[in-house]
């Protein structure tokens, strides 16, 4: 019946969790908890402190439903990129008994099964991102046989998980500090035995009489007490749950709005969407990029949506299935957008703006050219186009503040009213000019605007922006380019003392001291002086003038002895290019 339910222990959950009578809805979310909060959680179970109530959603298993559903996870591997986006086994229902998906409550009861019976495997510092054991040792918790006995914000019980290769997973431990652990979860095999018992455990390993407590502690905790309390709902409807769900979450606090409208995605679509689109995140971040269900939720919205503000209201059971109708083409189109922007090496620490990709995105979409856009010959010009238009947003920080008026203002140059139609017909052409006109909170490019520009140092995320707009035509695409210093870093030391209070590092760091060399160009430059480097090039005035022009480098004196002149010059040479460029 509808309502809160009496309670149960940790065990009855657990074994209902192992039987598959309580399973997870596709629209929840992935486990996130770290090992850090899984402990805390342990000492506040033994410690008797109340857990919030869950919500479950009884599933009726006369009706068979192909509404997706999972299993719960007993071993978490945190971060590694080559595992599937989705590490929970698909639940598949085979006969009529009723199970319970959980609405509210996944990520304790996952973080008690892993505590109790699985292992957590955290990535190993300087290894591999890659999945291996050594890169991502496994864990196992353990409870230490010592109170902490500390203040009252602190725990009183200590669970630590630890690495099965320095425990060999056994019961118990002994660290380097001689403290003795238990792991944790072999309080259920001691509990279950007809022929032994806990007191046997202490008095064959020789615990003492508090240590024999602290396992009688967490053996009622698991065994005894009821713990886990729950509100059932019996209602069958797929979409009541969902609106369960949401309603109980849209305080922002647990999930984001894009949790949310994820939920209606996967409660709506006959295909497995949480599995599509994180499959789709998954790859996009094998090409170097971070994105996330905020970045696909916006994409759909921008692509296809009146408004384009992200909104509970926006994604009703039409739009959900109007987009899934379009997945294959949206999915290509996303995975084209960020090989194009592979092409111009940009990556997830330059790319400082997710959103100000999203025009190239709707246009390359909805004129139907995605498809191996990044290498046809036709659209070489197009893509550097857009290359410059990207780079030029990104520095004139358009999409800094006001996200969403700005994306309507950008909208609004490929259609004057996407509910008739998407783009203009006559629109062949990446709309570079237009997009420009349009937003109106673009950076003014004036004299303060580019003195900042070209103060930022050689490690910012936006210098490899600057740069790859100062030179646009070296081959990006098959080669891989370093950001130089022009005057060597190496040699910066050398300068006279006099020389470094007018040419501080800041100023040596700086744009006006870098340009962008090829790997190969680079390695050959090596500390080389700046003036002994251009004349390997200058054999005669005709040679110089040219090498000075690709590199950008003003024809002044190059000595150490001339370096004042030398960073006024190109400081007055790069602004006048960047003022052009950034028009």
């Amino acid at each position: 019946m509808t309502g809160f339910q009496m309670p149960i222990t940790i065990f009855d959950a657990m074994r209902d969790i192992s039987s598959s009578k309580y399973v997870l809805p596709a629209f929840q979310r992935e486990f996130l908890w770290d090992m850090e909060r899984i402990e805390r959680l342990f000492d506040s179970l033994m410690r008797g402190y109340p857990t919030s109530t869950m919500l479950f959603w009884k599933i009726d298993g006369s009706q068979r439903t192909t509404e997706p559903f999972y299993k719960f996870l007993d071993k978490f591997v945190s971060g590694a990129r080559d595992l599937p986006p989705i590490a929970n086994e698909r639940f598949t229902q085979t006969d009529s008994n009723d199970f319970y998906a959980i609405l509210d409550g996944q990520q304790r009861l996952t973080a008690i099964r892993i505590g109790l019976f699985g292992t957590y495997a955290e990535h190993e510092r300087n290894k591999s991102w890659c999945y291996s054991e050594q890169s991502f040792p496994s864990r196992r918790l353990y409870l230490r046989l010592r109170e902490h006995g500390g203040g009252e914000y602190s725990c009183k019980y200590i669970f630590e998980f630890k690495k099965i290769s320095q425990t060999g997973d056994s019961t118990l431990y002994t660290d380097e500090a001689g403290e003795l652990w238990f792991r944790v979860g072999d309080i259920v095999w001691i509990h279950q035995r007809s022929d032994y018992d806990l007191d046997d455990f202490c008095e064959e390993n020789g615990l003492t009489r508090k240590q024999k407590k602290l396992l009688g502690t967490l053996e009622d905790t698991i065994f005894k007490e009821k713990t886990i309390t729950y509100y059932l709902e019996e209602e069958q409807s797929v979409d009541k749950a969902v609106s369960i769900f949401t309603r109980i979450n849209s305080g922002g606090i647990t999930l984001n709005f894009s949790d949310l409208i994820f939920s209606l995605l996967v409660a709506t679509w006959q295909k497995d969407a949480k599995s599509e689109i994180l499959s789709l995140i998954k790859r996009i971040e094998g090409k170097g990029f971070n994105i996330d269900k905020d970045f696909v939720v916006k994409a759909f919205l921008y692509l296809f949506h009146k408004g384009i503000k992200t909104e509970i209201g926006a994604f009703n059971r039409d739009f959900c299935s109007f987009v899934e109708a379009r997945w294959e083409g949206i999915k290509n189109a996303i995975e084209a957008l960020f090989d194009l922007l592979l092409s111009y090496r940009l990556d997830e620490s330059t790319l400082t703006s997710l959103n100000a990709t999203l025009p190239i995105l709707y246009y390359l979409y909805h004129r139907g050219i995605y498809s191996g856009y990044k290498d046809k010959a036709k659209y070489s010009d197009e893509r550097q186009c857009i290359k410059k238009w990207l780079l030029c947003v990104l520095l004139r920080r358009a999409f800094s503040f006001g996200t969403d008026g700005v994306l309507a203002q950008t909208r609004r140059v490929f259609t004057a009213d996407i509910e008739e139609s998407y783009i203009r017909e006559d629109m062949t052409e990446f709309p570079a000019e237009a997009l420009l006109g349009a937003m109106k909170s673009l950076h003014s490019v004036d004299d303060e605007f580019l003195d900042e520009l070209l103060a930022i140092q050689k490690d910012h995320k936006s210098a490899f922006s600057i740069l790859a707009l100062l030179y646009p035509n070296l081959d990006y695409k098959n080669n891989d380019f370093h950001k130089d210093h022009l005057h060597p870093k190496a040699r910066y030391d050398e300068l006279d003392d006099a020389v470094k209070a007018l040419v501080p590092f800041e100023l040596y760091n700086s744009i006006i001291n870098l340009q962008m060399l090829g790997s190969h160009e680079n390695t050959s430059k090596g500390d080389r002086p700046l003036e002994e480097w251009v004349a390997l090039y200058s054999a005669n005035d005709d040679l110089k003038r040219q090498f000075l022009e690709n590199h950008l480098i003003p024809d002044v004196s190059l000595s150490p002895n001339d370096i004042v002149d030398f960073f006024n010059a190109r400081r007055e040479l790069l602004k006048q290019r960047l003022s052009e460029l950034l028009a």
